[in-house]
Parts: structure tokens; sequence; C-alpha cells
């Protein structure tokens, strides 16, 4: 069932399907979760965005016309979603209270990644943290599982698809640089 074409499982999810609808959250889960913390938002909110789109998604299962083009679909959801979380954010935030805006949640470090700081892949960290955040966007968006369409990443970043590939090609070599200037090892 797991091999079911989008229009199959998403017809199978309206007329409520609870496997059809896992699978479509399985294989969508990775991007809608890629797009929303790379608006930078905490754990929590991009949870919360991330459970805000497919709310939205089960709101209008019957209305997709193209099922083709779901994960587009599931990509501007999550960035207006996360664009409300914004605006909501900066709307209620006391100007007195600027120094407690959220940074990087320090629980969000796995023992995994723990141990990667430790080896080599440590160096590939520090130099894709000096990444511009758009470089760190699309990478990370490239990266997600199952990879996302071109026509997926350019609606989450508002990027022309042809630029995807010639960007990405940048954004790596700029990463190799760092990678050389630090010493890592060619791998």
């Amino acid at each position: 069932m797991r091999d079911l074409d989008n229009g199959r499982l998403i017809a199978a999810a309206a007329d409520g399907d609870q496997q059809s609808w896992e699978i479509l959250v399985d294989r969508y889960a990775d991007l809608v979760w890629a797009v929303a913390r790379g608006f930078q938002l905490s754990l929590a909110d991009a949870a919360d965005v991330s459970q805000a789109t497919w709310l939205r998604l089960v709101e209008h299962l019957h209305d997709i016309r193209d099922p083709n083009q779901i994960g587009n679909w599931l990509v501007t959801t999550a960035r207006r979603e996360a664009l409300a979380v914004l605006r909501r954010a900066v709307r209620s935030l006391p100007m007195s209270h600027l120094w407690q805006l959220d940074g990087p949640d320090p629980q969000a470090e796995t023992p995994e990644l723990r141990m990667m700081r430790a080896s080599d892949e440590a160096t590939v960290r520090r130099a894709f943290r000096q990444l511009s955040t758009n470089c760190q966007q699309l990478l990370r968006l490239l990266l997600a599982d199952p990879p996302p369409s071109y026509a997926e990443v350019s609606a989450a970043l508002n990027m022309p698809i042809g630029s995807i590939g010639p960007t990405r090609a940048r954004c790596l070599r700029t990463l190799r640089r760092l990678l050389d200037a630090e010493g890592a090892p060619d791998g």
C-alpha cells in the first residue's frame, strides 16, 4: 500500500482510511518539518506549525485538485503557518522581554549529535553554520528524507526552480572552502 500514488492515498484518506492518512504523513512529514525549521522557529513552534499544516490538510482533503502537487500544497501551507507563528510572536512580545527571544534549543542535541561533535563531523557542522541562512535552508531541504522535488523546494524557499541547482553548487563550493580552511579531511 505504501507504493500507492498520491491520488489514491488522498481519496482513501478523505474517505476515512487511517492507513492511507498515515502513509501520506510518513511520506511528507520530513518536508513539512524542514519548512517549519527553515524559519528558525523553536522546536515547540515548529511542532505547532507541523500540526497546523496537517490539520489544514485534513480540512481540505476533499478540495485537493491535483494530488501530484500535494507536496507543493503542504510546503505552501507550512510556510503560511510558520509566517503566522512569527507574526503572532512579534505582536505578543513586550519590548522589555526582547532578551528572552528563543535561540536554538539546547535540548535539541541528541546523543548522536554529541558523538558527531567529538569527531571530524564537528568541523562540518561549524562550517555549515558559517554558510548564509539561504544556503543552510536550501541544503537542509535538499537533505530531507524523502527528498522533496525541485518544485517543492522552489515553493518552500520562494526560489525559481532554475536557480536551485546553481545555488546548491555555490553553497557546496563555499562549504568546501570553509572545510579546507579548517583543515578538514577529504571524504
